[in-house]
């Protein structure tokens, strides 16, 4: 179970963010006193430090370099200002990622597991949030986030979408996919079907992902695993 020690001052955020990555198996540390986050980060030893740029006593950027002179943790920086030189002075100071507030909790959960796995050679992901193409696709709640927002998918849509992603880069026909419909008793018409992966597609579409899926005239669809350009 990863330590994460979350370097934030808004009591309710903090509590929020708490009780959700709880739900994900990480123990998630706070600080009590904003003038001693060194003692703390010893004490804890943590495996990841999410910080927030304005703090208390001294900002986010202090802190960075303060745990700098002492670890290479994984570093996530969150921030409601928009200034460009804010995520700049982020990542020169060593950070690994930058998330600005508000956020979809979705995508942060998706940036701690990339980090963790970079750093930690760590590969087990939930069976129910998958990453790809840089968006986090959740089963469960039938929905894909990504930077772009957050979009809702019919049942449909994303059964046909999970077929595809547990497929990736290889061709999946039209008949394989009504069948795998119709065991889950959404049977649909090969004209429904069109009109399904077509509604995904412009759903997609909508966080930059339309050309994620491909048709391959007289054989099926395929999820690609990357955007060419």
């Amino acid at each position: 179970m990863f330590k994460i020690l979350l370097i934030e001052d808004d009591a309710s955020l903090f509590k929020e963010i708490q009780e959700r990555l709880a739900q994900w198996e990480y123990n998630v540390y706070g600080i009590e006193n904003f003038h001693d986050i060194m003692g703390v980060f010893t004490s804890v030893q943590p495996d990841l430090v999410i910080i927030d740029i304005q703090l208390p006593k001294f900002d986010g950027f202090h802190w960075c370099r303060m745990i700098r002179e002492h670890s290479n943790v994984p570093i996530i920086f969150l921030s409601s200002r928009d200034h460009p030189t804010d995520m700049v002075m982020s990542m020169n100071l060593g950070a690994d990622d930058f998330v600005q507030k508000p956020f979809h909790f979705d995508v942060l959960i998706a940036k701690i597991q990339a980090i963790l796995r970079r750093v930690y050679n760590y590969s087990s992901e939930s069976p129910e949030l998958k990453t790809w193409l840089g968006a986090t696709v959740d089963f469960q709640r039938n929905r894909v986030t990504n930077e772009q927002g957050m979009m809702e998918l019919t049942k449909n849509e994303m059964l046909i979408l999970k077929l595809l992603m547990e497929r990736k880069n290889q061709i999946v026909s039209r008949d394989e996919i009504m069948n795998r419909l119709w065991d889950d008793q959404r049977f649909v018409s090969d004209n429904t079907l069109t009109v399904n992966v077509n509604r995904l597609r412009k759903k997609l579409a909508e966080l930059d992902l339309g050309d994620a899926i491909e048709t391959k005239v007289g054989q099926g669809y395929m999820a690609i695993d990357q955007v060419s350009g």
